[in-house]
């Protein structure tokens, strides 16, 4: 993997020269990470003229959670426990002889900045800007093996839970349970905060656990992702609880999961992101329900739950190949409870057999 994080630093350096900057200020812990393969808490990685340097407010610890750092890299750690790896890289860079400092300003405090420019007042700063999220949206095959083996692991830990019994337990206990299944069958830990809803929470977007119980005729909403060796899926689910549903759940959920099909079918390189969303959200928002759907049907995944690209009604740019997203519509309704159906795919080629499916825990509407 030590070229592929060398190979990843040569590009950012190559469009960092084509603006006029000879160095580049990495801060962003998923952009850190990308790049030198590892993130202790704190660190910077500084691309320089002559050496790239990450540099580390604390000596790394060998936690597998922060990555396993490029053996290419030089690592520098901060010699006062109170040092600031972001001041001390720009002193590098004038040290190196760079003139200009390309950083990531959407990471940067304004008090970080104003400290930089204090330390090297002769150091330009510019903004680099979302460059290395960029370069993320598309995944190599390395990546794509994580992203699957997270999908695994999620769906093994929803697939025991709902062998288990469940009327009686709070939202709550069953997210923890969840969570816990998640590291048990190798997860780094969760991706996000998993969501439980029952009964009227159901249906909600990332609706957080409470202590209400499991009832008999009950919606239930699942959805939750495992974070493996950084990289992060998702899954959601509705399910019916203790008896056959009624005939709007079984309304409500043809429909949602008419409209996620739609959206997992759009998925295609060259397909626009408003597209994506526009095939979805069209079959929610012709019954009626377009007010209370969320701003978006998906979003991207990777060293972060939620990248780029977002499949939004106003969204710009097209999808390209081995680009991983969600598609995620679901519907509320308010006092009664709803269905959210979550998918975590990878665009492929019509050619490759179309967008793989990484998350295969059935969608057929369950009585549990």
């Amino acid at each position: 993997m030590s070229d592929v994080y060398a190979v990843r630093r040569e590009l950012l350096r190559d469009r960092c020269a084509a603006v006029g900057s000879a160095a580049a200020l990495v801060s962003r812990p998923a952009n850190v990470r990308y790049l030198a393969g590892g993130a202790p808490p704190g660190a910077v990685l500084l691309l320089g003229p002559g050496e790239d340097v990450l540099l580390c407010p604390h000596a790394p610890t060998g936690d597998p959670a922060d990555g396993r750092t490029d053996d290419q890299l030089r690592v520098s750690l901060m010699p006062a426990t109170d040092g600031d790896p972001v001041v001390a890289a720009a002193g590098l860079a004038t040290s190196f002889g760079a003139e200009s400092l390309a950083v990531e300003e959407h990471h940067l405090t304004v008090s970080r900045h104003r400290a930089m420019s204090s330390v090297a007042p002769r150091l330009r700063l510019a903004d680099l800007g979302a460059t290395v999220e960029q370069l993320r949206v598309v995944k190599d095959e390395e990546e794509i093996a994580c992203l699957r083996i997270a999908a695994e692991i999620t769906d093994q830990a929803l697939g025991e839970l709902l062998e288990s019994i469940l009327v009686g337990r709070t939202e709550r206990h069953l997210a923890l349970e969840l969570e816990r299944r998640l590291v048990d069958h190798g997860a780094d830990g969760p991706a996000f905060a998993t969501s439980v809803a029952t009964g009227p929470n159901s249906g909600q977007g990332r609706h957080r656990p409470s202590d209400r119980r499991v009832e008999e005729g009950d919606f239930l909403s699942v959805c939750l992702g495992a974070n493996y060796r950084g990289y992060r899926c998702e899954i959601g689910r509705t399910f019916v609880i203790g008896t056959a549903p009624a005939d709007w759940q079984i309304e409500l959920y043809d429909l949602v999961f008419a409209a996620q099909r739609a959206g997992r079918e759009a998925l295609v390189p060259g397909a626009a992101y408003r597209d994506v969303d526009r095939a979805a959200r069209y079959l929610l928002d012709s019954a009626g329900h377009g007010g209370g759907l969320a701003p978006w049907t998906g979003h991207g995944v990777g060293l972060e739950i939620d990248e780029d690209p977002q499949l939004a009604p106003a969204a710009m740019g097209k999808l390209d190949a081995c680009v991983p997203v969600t598609v995620e519509p679901g519907v509320h309704l308010p006092g009664r409870g709803g269905v959210r159906i979550d998918d975590t795919l990878v665009v492929r080629p019509e050619a490759d057999g179309g967008p793989e499916l990484l998350t295969i825990t059935t969608k057929e509407l369950l009585a549990l």
